[in-house]
């Protein structure tokens, strides 16, 4: 059997992003249990009916690497009790159909909710904003268990790089429980 093969998507484009960090620790714990890469979108232009069809390049790269992976894990901030707009727009080209007769391509795809943030909320009500969108676009979300960091500050060495003190089990539980639901739903 193919190793699985999970998409990370960062709902932050800063390069040193807590959110990036966080998918980058998740990514050393699936270790070589399953494949595991970030999607890098930051080249996307804005949602325009008026460029959809043909898609412009970035778009349809995107497109592949979701068509291509078993499961698809949202590492997102939050901003102003909400996902940020670039996780937005990646997902309005996500939710498009390629064409007349192929759909679009996260459908039935399994998902993993996490985030982190410096605030308290933990991301909690950006993460279930999240579910309410790619719940409609018919994703397979995995809801227990999410995680969601508060007070990332907290979380972080002495170069400012997190380092998830308390909370890397909470990690390591989720990443065990999104194989097995990423292995099951595709049974």
């Amino acid at each position: 059997m193919n190793k699985i093969r999970i998409l990370g998507i960062v709902g932050s484009l800063r390069k040193d992003s807590y959110n990036r960090q966080l998918a980058l620790a998740a990514k050393q714990l699936v270790g070589d249990r399953a494949e595991f890469e970030l999607l890098e979108y930051n080249d996307i232009p804005f949602m325009n009916q008026d460029i959809e069809f043909p898609a412009p390049e970035a778009v349809r790269r995107i497109r592949e690497q979701v068509k291509a992976s078993d499961g698809i894990w949202f590492f997102t901030p939050e901003y102003n009790h909400f996902f940020p707009g670039v996780l937005k727009n990646l997902l309005d080209w996500l939710s498009r159909p390629i064409g007349e007769k192929e759909p679009q391509v996260l459908a039935g795809k399994p998902a993993a909710i996490s985030g982190i943030t410096p605030g308290m909320s933990g991301t909690g009500i950006a993460q279930d904003h999240l579910v309410t969108l790619i719940s409609a676009l018919n994703m397979v979300v995995m809801n227990v268990p999410r995680l969601t960091i508060p007070n990332a500050l907290q979380q972080v060495d002495e170069q400012g790089k997190l380092a998830l003190k308390g909370s890397y089990k909470y990690l390591e539980r989720q990443a065990d429980a999104f194989l097995g639901f990423v292995q099951k739903t595709f049974r």
